[in-house]
């Protein structure tokens, strides 16, 4: 009876065990968690697209002429007048900025324009991860030629919600396409320092070179004429004197 017994008990165990693991069929279901929201972004933007054609890829920009025109019109003048061209990268602070514009490899400047560009920081676009926007020094309106790209949210370089004076913040005046990001991630990654330039510690080891900045659209750049050739003329020959 004993050997019976435990032999039962030893059957009930795994029926119980399954039976304790069922689910009950009268129990509502699970409600599933909702989605996360989708991380905050600028609005929509509306302007033409610029082309960075980089040793590493390509990257483009959506510049957003409409919300920072003054901006969108300095960068176009430095990109059709070819400045960006044969200039690198020269700042990577991983998951914070890359920064571009005006060195070369050989850590000489390509020059400062002097022109004052009106701080647009106050224009609704804010510093969000792939953002664009201009550095400056202490001047509101004293940006050059160089932009950053946020590589993460920075919104602690937005305009200031007291400043009433326009004087606080960089301004945003475009972003990177979607199809450029795998890129900025490959970039992000790359080993720095031992730089020329003004970041010698974030500047990447390996020279990243911008070889061509363009305005998606535009026209191939005309070819200078060739001067025409200079005509071969036969010097005249003198007239016969008269006989005497």
């Amino acid at each position: 009876m004993r050997l019976t017994a435990f032999a039962a008990a030893a059957l009930m165990l795994p029926l119980g065990a399954a039976f304790a693991q069922a689910p009950d069929a009268a129990a509502p279901p699970a409600e599933a968690a909702p989605p996360a929201p989708p991380p905050p972004t600028n609005p929509p933007m509306t302007g033409p697209q610029v082309l960075i054609q980089t040793t590493m890829g390509d990257i483009v920009l959506q510049l957003d002429s409409v919300r920072a025109p003054q901006s969108v019109a300095h960068i176009l003048r430095q990109v059709r007048s070819g400045f960006y061209n044969n200039s690198i990268i020269y700042r990577v602070e991983k998951d914070f900025v890359l920064q571009m514009g005006s060195w070369d490899a050989n850590g000489k400047g390509h020059g400062w324009y002097a022109r004052p560009v009106p701080l647009e920081a106050n224009n609704g676009l804010k510093n969000y991860k792939y953002a664009v926007a201009l550095p400056r020094g202490d001047d509101p309106n004293g940006a050059g030629p160089d932009f950053y790209i946020n590589m993460r949210d920075n919104l602690a370089l937005d305009r200031k919600p007291d400043d009433t004076a326009n004087k606080t913040g960089f301004a945003v005046f475009g972003e990177v396409t979607p199809a450029s990001l795998p890129v900025l991630q490959a970039i992000n990654e790359v080993p720095v320092g031992n730089g020329k330039g003004p970041f010698p510690a974030s500047e990447p080891q390996t020279p990243i070179v911008i070889t061509k900045v363009s305005v998606v659209g535009d026209p191939p750049p005309k070819r200078a004429a060739k001067p025409a050739a200079a005509s071969k003329s036969t010097p005249a020959k003198p007239a016969a004197k008269r006989a005497r």
